[in-house]
């Protein structure tokens, strides 16, 4: 201490000062660190049996991100002449433009400051006259790039959309994928909510990456003539240094953004399923347990929400402090360099109000560089949450190309893998018959129905499957629909145009009353296939619901049909349509 007390002010003050910031930010990192190891903790244990299949990933802005990055880039951008490059292009060129327009912002705002210091009125008049012939052109800039942003996300949400949907609609896929992969839950969300969050935040980060490169870049190239190359490198070397901290800091987000999708899938599940099964919970009465799922679902969502505003409260502040506040400091130090030096005899016989515009002129635009240097630091933050949507979406890809491959796996079993190509040979097509010949009837699941079942149904026969419950009535059907792959053994059965089967719950299709009749044929269909509607009116009559077309207000007639007809009405009109085909399975 008697050391210190014989050093000047100034250095005890600074000494004091630096203690103090490098003891806060090791303290706030060992917080961080161990603040969100245990909200993970505590979120990923308590959370639904969704989770109980997911393997442990790791979330991180690290060559593996980048890897699945470059893999979903190539979806959104397919080729280099297409309309998603061409709007790339836009977007640059519009940022190129938006960076000039403030270039010359910056130096008529300094010339008309300087003219009303000076008091000329002709100078005044002159730059008042040149910002308002520019006026248009700088808002048609402005808002050009807002107009090709917004289209360049909705362009990749559209191409990534697609693919997926032609992914998952593939076969029966949509089937599998919820009933016998356990691995992905709320598709419903990842197609929708994921997605387009994903796009978003792909887009946004190109600009926000792309800007202030392109702000550094010109910028550095103007002031290198009036400060040197010195004071740009400095700003570029805090870049390089700040990054890398903030970057370390923000780590867990991606962790906690992929745990943010998670919870909000559950919750929106819950929701759908009291939806979805409204009438038997009511006849069960059960309203109170339903309530105390849904707040449960709510309730750990909001808890991770709160956890997650207070981490980023913490990340906001350092991100404050590194990302704008200290790099203003860095700013000024660096144009105040050759203003203070008196060795410079740059501005040695320069008058007050010249040395006033360069020093607005360079400040001003090494204010913008550090602002730019600022934007790119808080970059990396867009650059984690992305991490983690990147993680879900091509988690999804990847368990849609095993499910359509014939791997599945489910929770709490060894990777149930069934080679497609062995299934294939196992199945043969045969008009008039349905046989079975040692095949293994086994569950998803791994359970085994039957062990070696062997039997033969003709064209013409009537047969009716009974057993007790689990007994595998459903399931022999579900795997003569290829609904569920064959194990082992051979089946032989009639194509899948012969074959009709009517499950214990008809499904009516979103439109018109002849899209029910027709499902799941299109009204194109139809007419391609020379049906009229004359044709539907004889199918209604063998099953006696010609009333229909009288009650329902025509063949073009739209209805919730699944609230408008009855059970019996449902069940008619699924058979209607198929009075020609050879089998019919009642399921």
């Amino acid at each position: 201490m008697a050391g210190m007390s014989k050093l000047p002010a100034v250095y005890r003050h600074g000494f004091v000062l630096a203690s103090s910031m490098a003891l806060s930010y090791w303290v706030t990192v060992k917080w961080l660190h161990e603040r969100s190891k245990q909200l993970l903790a505590k979120d990923i244990n308590s959370s639904m049996k969704s989770h109980l299949a997911k393997k442990d990933r790791n979330v991180a802005v690290d060559k593996n991100f980048f890897r699945k990055l470059i893999i979903l880039l190539k979806i959104l951008v397919p080729k280099v002449f297409c309309g998603e490059s061409l709007f790339l292009v836009l977007v640059a060129a519009s940022l190129v433009a938006r960076t000039y327009a403030d270039v010359w912002m910056i130096k008529n705002s300094t010339s008309v400051e300087s003219a009303i210091i000076g008091r000329s009125s002709v100078l005044f008049k002159e730059c008042l006259g040149r910002f308002a012939y520019a006026m248009p052109w700088i808002a048609l800039v402005n808002n050009a790039l807002k107009y090709t942003l917004e289209e360049l996300k909705l362009r990749f949400r559209k191409r990534l959309s697609l693919y997926l949907y032609d992914q998952y609609l593939k076969g029966y896929t949509y089937y599998q994928i919820n009933t016998l992969d356990s691995r992905i839950s709320n598709i419903d969300q990842l197609l929708t909510q994921d997605v387009e969050k994903f796009c978003t935040s792909v887009a946004d980060l190109y600009t926000n990456i792309s800007k202030p490169f392109l702000d550094i870049i010109i910028y550095a190239r103007k002031l290198s003539g009036s400060i040197g190359p010195s004071g740009p490198s400095l700003l570029v070397l805090y870049l390089v240094c700040s990054g890398l901290v903030l970057t370390r800091l923000r780590r867990p987000i991606g962790h906690m953004t992929v745990a943010e999708q998670q919870f909000e899938g559950e919750f929106r599940y819950v929701n759908s399923r009291l939806i979805t099964n409204c009438e038997e919970i009511a006849f069960y009465n059960g309203s109170r347990r339903e309530k105390m799922i849904i707040r449960d679902g709510f309730e750990r969502l909001i808890k991770h929400l709160r956890s997650l505003i207070i981490f980023r409260l913490v990340m906001g502040c350092i991100d404050s402090v590194v990302a704008k506040y200290v790099s203003t400091c860095v700013g000024y130090y660096v144009v105040s360099r050759p203003f203070l030096d008196p060795m410079n005899t740059r501005y040695a016989n320069s008058t007050y109000n010249e040395i006033l515009e360069d020093y607005y002129s360079s400040g001003r635009m090494l204010m913008r560089l550090a602002e730019a240097v600022g934007r790119l630091v808080l970059a990396g933050r867009e650059l984690t949450k992305l991490a983690g949507f990147t993680t879900r979406v091509t988690d999804l890809i990847g368990v849609l190309s095993d499910v359509n491959q014939g791997n599945y796996v489910r929770t709490g079993i060894n990777n149930t893998t069934i080679d497609k190509k062995n299934d294939e040979e196992c199945i043969r097509t045969q008009d008039g018959i349905i046989k079975f010949e040692n095949v293994k009837l086994m569950t998803p699941n791994g359970d085994v129905l039957i062990e070696n079942l062997n039997f033969t149904v003709r064209s013409g026969q009537n047969v009716i499957v009974v057993g007790p419950n689990g007994c595998g009535k459903s399931s022999l059907f579900r795997t003569i629909g290829e609904l569920w792959p064959l194990a082992s053994g051979t089946l032989t059965k009639p194509g899948s145009g012969h074959l009709f089967y009517i499950p214990q719950k008809p499904y009516m299709t979103i439109g018109t009353l002849r899209d029910q009749i027709i499902y799941p044929d299109s009204h194109g269909d139809m007419r391609r296939k020379g049906i009229k509607d004359d044709n539907l009116n004889e199918l209604l009559d063998k099953v006696q619901l010609t009333y229909l077309v009288q009650r329902e207000g025509g063949f073009d007639g739209v209805q919730d049909w699944m609230d408008v007809l009855s059970g019996g009405e449902k069940q008619r009109i699924a058979v209607s349509i198929h009075f020609n085909l050879i089998f019919y399975i009642l399921l």
